[in-house]
């Protein structure tokens, strides 16, 4: 049998496979499989779509802005290289008169999928671009490929959402939850872990519900049995990030009480004392129209609760303000919950009609002048909550994992502290340190002395 030697050279004549990945982080690990995937088979990637052999658009089809800038995305793509696949949540999207809008629009795109769809999306490159693995060489590192920086990945733990918020068209999208198996967790958890990463937020539609359509069944870890539940996920995640020295982030938690359970693991120190809570609304009419699984009353205790057992807790959450139906009475409501709850962190979009959302047959659409206003209403409230929490933290020494850090930090540098999630929240600025000797590596940990606190951002010395 003749034997099949590498050549150097035929790196540069493998395939090219140009991406684009928009929307949210759970959009992100769809596209990391993907990349991951032909990484291991041989394809090149491109950072333009010239010089590409095939295009991949990963969509994000929730809001109109966002169909906007997908179907923008395709275009420019289907112009500059002609040959584009499609894939992601627009590409579940029904268009005004055929059962898909990207065909619709974009009818020469070669093939289009729904989200989580890897095969499928691997289905159609093959067939337009042959596969180039060659099996003698290994192409792909233990983690996978990361669109994220080396020091931090967002680890996806189930797909889809069994809740039908009037306001969202997702589960028509993604389905209902599936929640991945444990191990397959876990076992992802440690790899990441193992190549470097510093932080791993774990996201999905909804994270309390882990296990829930499996009915929290039992699954295996090393041998070791494990139920299929958000509490004996994260403990065991914690477990993993103490060994190595690392951050574990939960995104997406909705207020159950079972979440409560969660709470003595942050004031060990075993997860971030950090909690993503989509609430929406407070106002418990608005969160019925909302179809929303949770009341504003209940939030509250719950979140007072939850800061008696770990005072260190720093909650971010989301609201729309203009719901249709929403009184001035109803909003000022959210206005004093606000102010009474101190959300840490707070976003708050304008409500915006979303095509196929059963929120667009509600009577009392609010004009586009209100429902800015209550926005812009709500963001002052909550700015103010923010910058009192942030001045809090004027004189404490906190614990920093640096983001940047040009010239080891002898200029300074940005970093974010346990309250500070990446691109959504603020960062830590980092002055240039006091001690010659003392340097910032980007992807590590630095003490910091906080002495200012500047809009939504502090600014630490480091220690």
């Amino acid at each position: 049998m003749e034997s099949k030697t590498y050549d150097p050279t035929a790196a540069t004549l493998a395939p090219k496979i140009g991406f684009v990945s928009l929307g949210c982080p759970k959009a992100l690990t769809d596209s990391e499989l993907i990349l991951t995937q032909l990484r291991a088979e041989g394809y090149d990637t491109s950072k333009t779509f010239a010089g590409a052999d095939l295009v991949i658009v990963n969509t994000c089809g929730f809001i109109d802005d966002a169909v906007k800038e997908s179907l923008d995305t395709i275009g420019e793509a289907l112009a500059e290289n002609g040959k584009v696949i499609v894939t992601g949540c627009l590409g579940a999207k029904s268009g005004a008169n055929t059962d898909n809008l990207v065909r619709e629009v974009h009818p020469s795109v070669l093939a289009v999928t729904g989200p989580h769809a890897t095969q499928e999306v691997m289905d159609a490159v093959h067939l337009h671009v042959p596969k180039p693995h060659d099996p003698f060489v290994d192409l792909v590192p233990a983690q996978g490929v990361k669109l994220t920086p080396k020091h931090y990945a967002y680890l996806k733990i189930s797909e889809g959402c069994n809740h039908r918020c009037s306001f969202c068209i997702i589960p028509s999208m993604r389905g209902d939850l599936v929640s991945r198996p444990i191990g397959d967790v876990l076992n992802e958890a440690r790899a990441l872990f193992e190549a470097g990463v510093k932080e791993l937020l774990v996201i999905s539609q909804d994270t309390s519900a882990y296990g829930v359509d499996v009915k929290y069944r039992t699954g295996f870890w090393d041998g070791k049995p494990v139920k299929t539940r958000m509490f004996d996920l994260v403990a065991q995640l914690g477990e993993l990030a103490k060994q190595h020295g690392a951050w574990v982030r939960l995104h997406y938690v909705y207020p159950y009480p079972h979440v409560d359970e969660v709470l003595p693991l942050m004031a060990e120190g075993l997860i971030l004392p950090y909690l993503d809570v989509p609430m929406q609304h407070a106002h418990p009419d608005v969160l019925k129209r909302m179809k929303r699984p949770a009341n504003g009353e209940k939030n509250l205790e719950r979140i007072q609760a939850w800061r008696a057992v770990c005072p260190d807790i720093v909650i971010r959450s989301t609201f729309i303000a203009g719901f249709p139906g929403e009184t001035e009475a109803e909003f000022q409501y959210l206005l004093d919950f606000m102010k009474e709850a101190r959300i840490d962190r707070a976003g708050c979009f304008a409500y915006s009609p979303v095509s196929g959302a059963s929120a667009n047959e509600l009577p009392g659409a609010l004009p586009d002048e209100v429902r800015n206003e209550r926005q812009a209403r709500f963001m002052e409230v909550a700015e103010a909550v923010s910058i009192d929490k942030l001045r809090s933290r004027i004189g404490a020494t906190m614990q920093v994992l640096v983001d940047s850090a040009p010239a080891l930090g002898r200029k300074g540098g940005v970093g974010r502290s346990y309250a500070d999630a990446p691109e959504i929240d603020g960062t830590v600025r980092l002055l240039p340190p006091e001690k010659a000797s003392k340097t910032l590596k980007v992807g590590e940990f630095t003490r910091a002395r906080i002495v200012a606190a500047e809009g939504h951002d502090l600014i630490g010395m480091p220690i």
